[in-house]
């Protein structure tokens, strides 16, 4: 998978990458997919989908995924944490 140490990837497509990812599955997939779909329209956390702002989605969507365990789920909550961090 692609690294973000030059430009980082927009939110859609992490947001894409996690909810294709065969290690997210059952509650975790449903509770964090309510915030991973709408992800998947914005590219940066000052993006809004409708009255969100992409801030909050990715900070409900990191609490919703604090469950998910492995290296895929390591390297994207690291990204989003890197979105939030602005260092992304």
């Amino acid at each position: 998978m692609k690294e973000f140490k030059d430009k980082p990837r927009a939110l859609s497509a992490i947001a894409r990458e996690a909810l294709t990812s065969a290690t997210l599955k059952g509650n975790t997939k449903a509770s964090a997919g309510a915030y991973l779909a709408p992800m998947t329209n914005l590219d940066t956390v000052d993006d809004m989908y409708g009255a969100d702002s992409g801030r909050h989605i990715v900070m409900y969507a990191l609490a919703n995924l604090s469950g998910w365990r492995g290296d895929d789920a390591r390297r994207i909550k690291a990204e989003l944490n890197a979105h939030l961090k602005g260092s992304a």
